[in-house]
């Protein structure tokens, strides 16, 4: 205890610090990978087990489920026990998720599979988002979150062409043994780089900033509740229900198979569409992060970057166009970096004090939002397919829909005062 006690904390800005922030991005690139291998998984497993849409929908959302129902409880075990703890605890669970994958036997065991997995990565992001917090200056914190978005984009990147390349040499199952060993070296990577200091009620985590109060889990939620009663809270969750979710449910399931079977695209050609549209969003959180406006500007970004979102969907619906639903992705991978934006928005909407549980509400939003809207995705595909109508048109006017709803409430509904407390 002593030892640890006596070990100062990483400087703000070191070399040791960016070191350990890339070292724990890893397991966010990971969980990058994790969240998007529909794309190309989607179609060999509804061959494999025989999957209707709405089944597909399920087995994409079930990640997305429990990854948001747990951030919460790993923003509370992180206070408690620090990122490294954390991380090197939970992460194993995605490990075992992922070779459960690799030999599931039937459906069910694939949905099990993919619950371990979003449990497992649950602390990825959120252990990136508090070490940059902790050890970095406080005006970087917008530019640095971009920048680790972009780095745990290369796991975006390995489900598109190299993912696809995989399943036709080998197997969807060869892909998730892949992805399973990338995990463990990932695990080892954060075990040995990663080392912070114990966290006790006296260590500061900077110079004037005495470290907060450890709280429980019940604790954790019973302080969530007072955010409820600000009148911005409610326009800020539809806004983070749906922003992430639109991109993450193309990417990450459907643009696979709309490309294969509305298309007739292979499997690596639509792979290498995936891959494109990949780069493009790994550079938009990077270049939006760097390019904030701040105060009121900043909101107006958002929603017009949605609303487009939101055009590009309903044109890919029905259109059904061949450069159309290959070009617009690619457009909105440039575009999807707007998202980070919206933890700069949440930053600055609350005071100081309640900082860590509204991003702690942000994640939580966004992540089972995008659990409901791959469901809902997929209940519209298996409708349209009852009904004789091509599926795809039913997911994008969907998403479209969802998007534009959920903008249309972040505008109607109060927002905050830009800004409440000033970004040092």
């Amino acid at each position: 205890m002593n030892k640890h006690a006596a070990s100062p904390p990483p400087t703000r800005g070191s070399t040791s610090a960016a070191a350990m922030l890339v070292a724990l991005a890893t397991a966010f690139a990971l969980s990058q990978a994790f969240r998007t291998v529909g794309a190309m998984m989607a179609t060999p497993l509804t061959q494999h087990f025989g999957l209707t849409p709405q089944a597909l929908g399920t087995w994409a959302g079930t990640f997305h489920f429990t990854f948001g129902i747990m951030q919460l409880a790993m923003g509370v075990s992180i206070d408690h026990f620090g990122v490294r703890r954390t991380v090197l605890t939970a992460f194993p669970l995605a490990i075992a998720g992922a070779a459960l994958c690799t030999v599931a036997p039937g459906f069910g065991a694939l949905l099990l599979g993919q619950a371990l997995i979003g449990v497992g990565c649950a602390p990825a992001f959120l252990a990136c988002t508090v070490f940059i917090a902790r050890h970095f200056d406080a005006a970087r914190f917008t530019a640095m979150s971009g920048l680790v978005m972009s780095l745990a984009g290369m796991g975006i990147l390995f489900t598109g062409t190299p993912l696809a390349l995989l399943i036709e040499a080998a197997s969807w199952r060869a892909g998730y043994a892949a992805l399973t060993a990338f995990a463990v070296l990932s695990w080892i990577v954060i075990f040995w780089r990663v080392h912070e200091p114990a966290r006790t009620t006296t260590t500061t985590i900077a110079s004037d900033e005495p470290a907060p109060e450890r709280q429980s889990l019940r604790q954790a939620v019973r302080d969530l509740l007072p955010l409820f009663a600000m009148p911005h809270t409610l326009g800020l969750l539809c806004f983070a229900c749906v922003s992430y979710a639109a991109f993450i449910t193309l990417r990450g399931l459907w643009l696979g198979p709309v490309l294969h079977d509305r298309h007739g695209l292979s499997l690596v050609a639509s792979g290498n569409v995936a891959l494109v549209m990949t780069v493009a969003g790994m550079a938009s959180p990077m270049l939006f992060g760097r390019l904030d406006p701040g105060g009121a500007r900043r909101t107006r970004w958002m929603m017009r970057c949605a609303f487009a979102g939101a055009a590009m969907f309903a044109a890919m619906a029905l259109t059904q166009s061949r450069a159309i639903d290959i070009g617009l992705p690619i457009v909105y991978g440039m575009l999807s970096g707007y998202s980070v934006l919206l933890y700069a928005y949440t930053k600055n909407a609350y005071p100081a004090a309640v900082t860590g549980r509204a991003m702690a509400l942000l994640n939580m939003a966004m992540f089972l939002g995008v659990s409901l809207m791959q469901w809902t995705t997929g209940v519209a595909a298996s409708w349209a397919v009852a009904q004789g109508s091509e599926p795809f048109r039913a997911v994008f006017l969907t998403v479209s829909g969802m998007l534009a709803a959920g903008t249309l409430a972040f505008w109607l509904l109060p927002r905050a005062k830009v800004p409440v407390r000033p970004t040092p």
